[in-house]
């Protein structure tokens, strides 16, 4: 009975990356470092694999990166503000090392970004003037995430009754139940 919701969950993510300006295009991250405090930013979401496995890219010295290596436990938070549909991305994130598959990502990466992971100074760092950031010119800090979901969980906002439904990951399956919104 969730089958067309796991569906409508598929096809939505798919649509993030091949139809332009859709909403799940962008996701909330959450990580949680040593510190034990949660940490929420903006990613975009890259890639989206038949497996359900979302990629994303960043700087590899970014903090996110650092979170990622101490607990690698992440969410992720998709909301389509004219469907009033939210998912919600329990996963496993994973650094891809350097590898054909980075290779292939940093191709595809358009040149005018390219210059977003090639900064001097590590993302996050203090500035006196913004104008004044240097880039390099042969090196990259390009680091393509890899976030392999364990649980997503569809919450439709509707009238009469709200909708909400918790897939899980079992082997290689995933099993939907409804759950009170």
């Amino acid at each position: 009975m969730t089958h067309q919701f796991w569906t409508e969950t598929k096809e939505e993510l798919s649509l993030g990356i091949t139809e332009k300006g859709h909403p799940f295009r962008y996701a909330t991250l959450a990580t949680v470092g040593n510190e034990r405090l949660p940490r929420l930013r903006t990613i975009v979401l890259r890639h989206l694999g038949p497996d359900l496995k979302l990629t994303f890219y960043t700087d590899r010295r970014s903090k996110k990166v650092l979170h990622i290596k101490e607990n690698n436990r992440v969410s992720l938070l998709f909301y389509h503000p004219e469907k009033l549909l939210q998912i919600k991305v329990e996963g496993l994130a994973f650094l891809i090392p350097n590898s054909e598959l980075k290779e292939q990502y940093w191709k595809q990466v358009n040149e005018n970004s390219k210059k977003d992971y090639t900064t001097h100074i590590a993302p996050g760092s203090t500035v006196s003037d913004p104008s004044q950031i240097e880039y390099l010119t042969e090196n990259n800090y390009f680091c393509p995430i890899e976030i392999e979901p364990f649980k997503i969980e569809y919450l439709k906002l509707k009238r009469p009754n709200h909708l909400r439904i918790r897939f899980s990951k079992e082997d290689n399956d995933w099993n939907g139940e409804f759950l009170v919104p």
